[in-house]
């Protein structure tokens, strides 16, 4: 795959803090090493500390669901990393229940504690 630079630097000035401290926490070991200096160069420009990105590290990683690879687990909804793993039901045109199957769920999608 192809890495970008400027798209990634786009998409950086865009994004909102929460999913930038996201991905150089619990997503960081996926990352490009150039885009992770984009995105902790953007950080430092609003001014969000070091202590505070190892606040959100932690925090996350007590709730967060982590792989093998130590990365979280990314919610079956969003990009957020997933806070629990549910049985739910797969459907047709978002509508038509057809089979069930696990989804992983962030707190805002309703991952309220392990599982």
């Amino acid at each position: 795959m192809h890495f970008d630079i400027r798209r990634v630097a786009a998409y950086v000035r865009r994004a909102d803090t929460e999913e930038l401290l996201d991905r150089v926490t619990v997503y960081r070991e996926g990352m490009e090493p150039a885009a992770l200096d984009l995105m902790e160069g953007e950080l430092d420009r609003r001014g969000v500390t070091r202590a505070d990105i190892a606040d959100h590290d932690e925090a996350r990683r007590a709730t967060a669901l982590i792989l093998p690879d130590g990365t979280a687990a990314r919610c079956s909804f969003c990009d957020r990393p997933a806070a629990r793993r549910g049985w739910g039901w797969h459907r047709l045109w978002g509508r038509l229940p057809v089979f069930p199957r696990v989804f992983l769920r962030c707190e805002a999608h309703g991952g309220k504690g392990g599982g």
